[in-house]
């Protein structure tokens, strides 16, 4: 029989071999650097890397990411890894949507490739950004089995753990940095879970030891779907009668209807008719047709494909520049670019490892495993974890309503009176 290596050994060992990685970086690089991009004007004024990174069984699922290195101290600002959510919904979303360095210029497609202009409020100006497309079939991430397409909440989580370790080998300069886990939405699952594996691999001392400080969520979701109701009540959308009604009859249950309580769905397909002109993650927004992968069923009506927008635009043939009125418009913007033969080339995409690329994939192979998420985050901050937690009013999808009941349901001691969060001398807020 072979000598044991003590745990202390294996360590030495481990840093050893990440040392040589840190003075070899390109023995093991899965990412390129990104200087230019289709649609953008010039040089990339910050640094971009994107890559794939295997995971799982035979690493049959190819997580495709897109790196931002910090704008200004990235030997010491925060490393974020931020998941999107969906479940489907491409980071790309968060680089050019949301908290990312780049956005489209808000006027209609016109026939040629959008144009890329920078976001003066990018999270990178103050930290470094790792932007996963996850679950696998999301975005540019792909499987190389049909076994591996396959996927749940569990699953990912577990995936996500393995990318990031991967990653962090691969990019050594970066493990003594603060460390957070970000997401909205869907994403908001995802988020405690992975902090959970990250917190319990440093316990048992799995390398790399992630610098795990906190995480944050927006909007988050945690599986409770019955805040909808008194969400809509409190925004005015339903009258005082109707919500009294659905109290009465539904007893608080407005998610996991019983099928023989013949009352209580009579009222919620009132309710319904009343939501039905509404734009649910936004309601004071425009009600715009979704741009979907492929034809879908919606209300009764078949949803326009990307493919008939450009068609219908085409028609037109749009002479000037029109301004983007309605957000849905703004997201197909994202297809004509990222479905562009030269944009592909610029991010490294393999080629033939998808069919058409689609900002949220609807089709995927993905099952929510995971009934419940508070218990994590009441687990993580037992164990001391900063929590950062944000959501908007106008959301119906993730109602506030429904962040504050849970975030109650950890007995936080309040250090802070409810008040106003001021931004540049104005109300942005309460907290």
């Amino acid at each position: 029989m072979g000598k044991r290596v003590s745990s202390k050994s294996f360590r030495n060992l481990i840093f050893l071999f990440l040392l040589i990685l840190q003075t070899c970086p390109n023995l093991t690089k899965a990412g390129s650097i990104v200087s230019s991009l289709p649609g953008f004007q010039g040089p990339l004024p910050f640094e971009l890397e994107t890559g794939y990174i295997g995971v799982g069984e035979s690493e049959d699922v190819q997580l495709f990411y897109y790196f931002i290195k910090s704008e200004s101290n990235p030997e010491t600002d925060p490393l974020l890894l931020w998941l999107t959510g969906g479940p489907g919904c491409t980071s790309f979303c968060s680089v050019a949507y949301e908290i990312g360095p780049i956005k489209f210029e808000p006027f209609l497609y016109d026939g040629t490739l959008p144009k890329l202009i920078l976001n003066p409020y990018s999270w990178t100006k103050v930290a470094s950004i790792i932007f996963v497309d996850q679950p696998v079939g999301t975005g540019f991430s792909y499987a190389k089995t049909a076994k591996a397409s396959q996927s749940t909440t569990s699953k990912n989580s577990d995936q996500l753990y393995e990318f990031l370790k991967k990653w962090l080998i691969d990019h050594p300069e970066f493990i003594s940095n603060p460390f957070y886990v970000g997401g909205n939405s869907y994403g908001g699952v995802m988020v405690p879970i992975v902090s959970q594996l990250i917190s319990n691999g440093n316990e048992v001392e799995v390398e790399p030891i992630i610098n795990l400080k906190g995480y944050m969520v927006g909007n988050p979701g945690t599986g409770n779907g019955n805040y909808a109701v008194p969400h809509a009540h409190g925004l005015g959308l339903i009258s005082n009668e109707l919500y009294q009604s659905l109290k009465d009859s539904c007893k608080g249950e407005y998610q996991r209807i019983d099928p023989n309580n013949a009352l209580c769905l009579q009222h919620m397909q009132t309710y319904d008719q009343l939501l039905s002109g509404v734009n649910p993650p936004h309601i004071l927004e425009r009600s715009c047709p979704f741009a979907s992968p492929g034809p879908t069923k919606k209300f009764g009506e078949k949803i326009p494909t990307i493919e008939i927008y450009s068609q219908k635009v085409q028609e037109l043939r749009i002479q000037e520049r029109t301004p983007i009125k309605c957000r849905m418009d703004g997201y197909k913007l994202a297809y004509h670019w990222s479905n562009n033969k030269n944009v592909q080339e610029a991010l490294h995409i393999r080629e033939g490892s998808i069919g058409e690329w689609v900002r949220c994939n609807l089709s995927l192979s993905f099952t929510d495993d995971v009934d419940n998420v508070v218990p994590y985050h009441a687990n993580l901050s037992i164990k001391g974890y900063r929590s950062l937690v944000y959501s908007g009013d106008h959301d119906m999808i993730v109602p506030h309503l429904e962040t504050q009941a849970w975030i109650k349901s950890l007995n936080y001691q309040i250090i802070d009176d409810w008040r106003q969060w001021i931004v540049e001398d104005q109300v942005a807020g309460y907290t």
